[in-house]
């Protein structure tokens, strides 16, 4: 079994590994930074520390967020690395049963199916499971 956080990006579900979450924030201007990848939002202050947030509409492919009040960012760790991701709303946790896992269809886009673990049912929502590695291996290094 494996537990997920949920959340929306342009009205599409996704999903995180719980274990790799440390904190969920309320949206804060981001400072942006020249010569860095376009999904790369910028930086924010996390208690003094300086964190990279991620675009997650932009990198998937899509237009940029228009970041409101609303908006949250996900703070993930991979390989003692943080990481935020600038996301819509968190829906919810769920688990996911072993086997549960489907592969993401054989027709996405190349670059956009490396970053997809899989997808599985969540009620009447089909789930995508993003892999955190993926997401964030072309931003700057910033220690936990």
């Amino acid at each position: 079994m494996r537990q997920l956080i949920t959340f929306t990006v342009d009205g599409q579900s996704f999903g995180f590994d719980i274990n790799a979450i440390r904190e969920i924030r309320a949206y804060t201007p981001v400072t942006r930074l020249p010569h860095v990848p376009p999904h790369f939002a910028g930086v924010v202050n996390l208690r003094g520390a300086v964190l990279p947030v991620v675009d997650l509409a932009m990198r998937l492919g899509w237009r940029a967020a228009e970041p409101t009040s609303r908006h949250v960012i996900i703070v993930a760790r991979h390989n003692e690395q943080l990481r935020g991701f600038l996301v819509d709303t968190v829906s919810d946790i769920v688990t996911v049963p072993d086997g549960g896992l489907q592969p993401p269809a054989a027709d996405i886009h190349n670059h956009v199916a490396g970053m997809i673990e899989g997808v599985f049912p969540a009620g009447d929502l089909m789930v995508m499971v993003l892999d955190l590695a993926r997401l964030a291996d072309d931003l700057p290094a910033m220690a936990a």
